[in-house]
């Protein structure tokens, strides 16, 4: 049989594409923090904190104001005097005039007020990209519970294939043996309805396998239907002992600085608050214009600078303790969280290596799982054994796989939660 050329470049082009449907963690991770509405608002944060930035700085740039009107008066005003006892009036101005002015003011001295708001922004800017940053690793860590969850009902749903594959063979020898007279009617019946059981099983794991691929879908902002095809690849367990990886985790997480620098923010707020309470000095300049026949000038230029100094005042000093308590309060919530972030370490080292302790002992106990199913079948086949022995030895081996295969997705996951503990996931 001939194929030709282009039928080759077609059967390629459709294994390149399935090849590229697979996907493997890293690039669930790099979907999810293109695609996720949370991660889109953590990052629309951070870039509203960078505008408060710019806006704290133009305080020190100078304002231009333009205003200008129409005055329609009831009366043309009028003034009166007195000349050797007789008594005179004079309009001073026309009853309807247009006034205009234009004039810029710049702060030349605030007592430290707008820088300190500067460096209240600034950190509060910092503060919202390590919130941004704390965003992504949060839902990395959900992308990888869904990543790992589907593995987790597929295999659960393999097994109960298999064992609706076993207990067919099963009721297979049960259905002969009772026709050759061999065993009780009670035998037939009790393998069909353990079959029956196991196929319901599989169904009910078909169906959180789909559950466990919408919810992935949903975290990657997929249409919850996509089909999912994954690859089995995860990163390498951290090296160190618990004291090296705390340390560690001390220095990378996000939370920690991004406590540290909501503090330094409150800090400097309190600080430009105070400040307001101190002098303040502005330079001021510009063109004004009046509308008035009997004026000489109707339009003048003006430079004018004032200095202000707020004495006393009863709520500012009380709103700069309030900003100071905030940020007392900050900081104690970040000394809350070192020790929670060392707990949080702990726990994942220690599941790492229960984890890979009980995979061990678990696959061991698999073949020795098959091999008691093996016995029990040959046995029974035999007239060795009871009905229920075979039924019992099928049992074993389901919930031996069962925990085999939790044992190696909980051991994946404990690596994982170590490494979102350090803040590297």
């Amino acid at each position: 049989m001939r194929i030709n050329k282009k039928s080759i470049c077609l059967l390629a082009l459709f294994f390149t594409k399935q090849g590229l449907a697979a996907e493997t963690l890293e690039q669930a991770f790099a979907e999810a923090v293109n695609k996720n509405q949370r991660i889109f608002a953590a990052k629309a944060n951070s870039q509203a904190a960078e505008q408060q930035i710019f806006a704290a700085q133009g305080q020190r740039m100078p304002q231009l104001k333009v205003s200008g009107g129409y005055t329609q008066l009831s009366e043309t005003p009028t003034a009166q005097t007195e000349v050797d006892g007789n008594s005179a009036q004079f309009p001073v101005s026309t009853a309807g005039s247009a006034n205009a002015q234009a004039i810029i003011s710049l702060p030349v001295f605030t007592s430290g007020r707008i820088s300190h708001s500067i460096e209240a922004a600034e950190a509060a800017a910092l503060a919202s990209q390590h919130d941004e940053t704390t965003t992504i690793l949060n839902i990395k860590l959900q992308v990888a519970n869904a990543f790992i969850a589907i593995f987790r009902a597929e295999k659960s749903l393999e097994v109960a294939q298999s064992h609706v594959i076993s207990l067919k063979a099963h009721a297979k020898d049960v259905h002969n043996l009772y026709e050759q007279g061999m065993v009780a009617r009670n035998d037939l019946l009790a393998a069909e309805v353990e079959l029956s059981n196991a196929e319901q099983s599989v169904l009910q794991q078909e169906n959180r396998v789909q559950m466990a691929k919408a919810n992935f879908n949903q975290l990657l902002n997929r249409d919850l239907t996509a089909d999912v095809d994954l690859i089995e690849q995860f990163p390498e367990i951290p090296q160190g002992d618990y004291a090296e990886l705390s340390e560690q985790a001390l220095l990378k997480r996000a939370e920690l600085s991004g406590l540290a620098e909501q503090a330094h923010a409150l800090e400097e707020q309190a600080a430009s608050v105070k400040a307001s309470l101190w002098p303040q000095v502005n330079v001021s300049g510009g063109y004004q214009y009046t509308q008035n026949k009997y004026q000489t000038y109707e339009g003048m230029w003006m430079a004018n600078a004032t200095v202000q100094w707020q004495i006393y005042d009863g709520s500012t000093a009380h709103r700069s303790d309030a900003l100071n308590s905030q940020a007392l309060a900050v900081s104690s919530q970040r000394n809350d969280l070192i020790s929670a972030i060392q707990l949080q370490v702990r726990q994942a080292w220690l599941a790492i290596h229960e984890t890979q302790k009980r995979v061990a002992v678990t696959q061991k106990a698999t073949g020795q799982a098959d091999e008691n199913l093996k016995v029990s079948n040959e046995r029974y086949q035999q007239g060795l054994a009871a009905h229920i022995e075979v039924l019992n030895a099928e049992d074993l081996r389901i919930r031996t796989y069962n925990n085999f295969n939790n044992a190696r997705y909980d051991a994946v996951m404990a690596n994982l939660n170590l490494r979102r503990a350090l803040g590297i996931l």
